[in-house]
């Protein structure tokens, strides 16, 4: 039998920094409201010619780089992004494709905003555990400013822009295998958090007068209320049917959209500091973007080790959700 392992990270980030001050200076905020609220302080800016492709591809070369395979081996390419270079097509995966000199693989993008990279995971393991596919690139991209607000300091002060990108690839060794994949959905509560205008809902004749409303929009409160119960009992579920104890964790990688989201989260856990990965201070909210490149910090800082078991947990606009028990398993070369 066939199974999925987890076998590089890569990631990139735009050189620019936005910080805390500078927002201070183009909205009604401080640099103690913010941190008091978020945990952010600053997060990266694409330039104007920087397209979430660009950073998709280079952060995916990175993670061909050390996986061990030839960038040829790899059959298929999702990105998850929910701003992508083009409205509906041509998908940023296929871009993808052709600026890493990939003509053949099979790609398409998913939608499901943060919990974006945990989705794409689950497509990766199912796709090789069928047997369809060997080697699959998995990418979460975002660039954000191109669909932030910045005169609404309710969110402007949140998004960021980055890339992230792992290989999965199949391997009979059974140690090695992503142990469970966990994702939902509720479009019950799609007003939460959305970019209410731009599509096919909206008549074409009110897009010049709302445009505005292409803007990502949420309801901080409620959607915080939400998140915390959605996560904390999605991660609990998965440790129990995997007959899996939170002190097993290595590295707790929730998707790093609120500080204390995360820090509510691993209380409820009972998690100690040490394994919970944090990166939203110096990133902010990069959506589908966050868990890889909190991955790609841990492992460029030397703290991530061959065989250690990681628990993604994600939580976005949909609304959607996610969760995964990951062992990193490098290949051996």
């Amino acid at each position: 039998m066939a199974y999925a392992a987890f076998r590089s990270i890569g990631a990139y980030v735009p050189s620019k920094i936005l910080s805390n001050e500078d927002l201070a200076r183009m909205v009604d905020t401080t640099d103690e409201w913010i941190t008091k609220r978020t945990g952010i302080k600053e997060r990266r800016i694409a330039s104007s010619d920087e397209f979430t492709s660009d950073m998709g591809a280079k952060a995916a070369q990175i993670a061909i780089e050390r996986s061990g395979i030839d960038k040829s081996q790899i059959d298929m390419i999702v990105c998850a992004t929910i701003s992508p270079d083009y409205f509906c097509m041509p998908s940023t995966a296929a871009i993808i494709s052709t600026k890493l000199g990939l003509s053949n693989a099979t790609a398409f993008d998913i939608s499901a905003a943060c919990t974006g990279f945990v989705y794409v995971l689950s497509i990766a393991k199912a796709f090789i555990e069928s047997g369809m596919k060997k080697n699959v690139l998995i990418i979460g991209a975002e660039k954000l400013s191109a669909i932030t607000d910045y005169n609404d300091r309710g969110t402007c002060i949140l998004f960021g822009d980055g890339a992230g990108a792992a290989i999965i690839s199949a391997t009979q060794d059974k140690s090695e295998a992503i142990i469970d994949v966990h994702t939902g959905a509720d479009g019950e509560f799609a007003d939460l958090l959305m970019s209410p205008n731009g599509g096919s809902g909206s008549a074409h004749d009110t897009l010049d007068q709302e445009a505005g409303n292409c803007f990502m929009q949420m309801k901080g409160n409620e959607t915080f209320k939400v998140a915390v119960k959605t996560l904390t009992k999605d991660v609990v579920d998965i440790l129990k049917e995997n007959s899996i104890e939170a002190s097993q964790i290595k590295h707790f990688v929730p998707h790093q959209a609120n500080l204390r989201i995360i820090k509510a989260v691993g209380d409820a856990l009972k998690l100690e500091d040490e394994q919970v990965v944090l990166t939203v201070e110096k990133y902010g909210n990069t959506s589908g973007a966050s868990i890889p490149m909190a991955i790609n910090d841990i492992y460029e800082s030397g703290r991530l080790k061959s065989g250690e078991l990681m628990l993604l947990d994600a939580f976005g606009g949909g609304l959607t959700w996610g969760s995964a028990l990951v062992p990193f398993a490098p290949k051996v070369v």
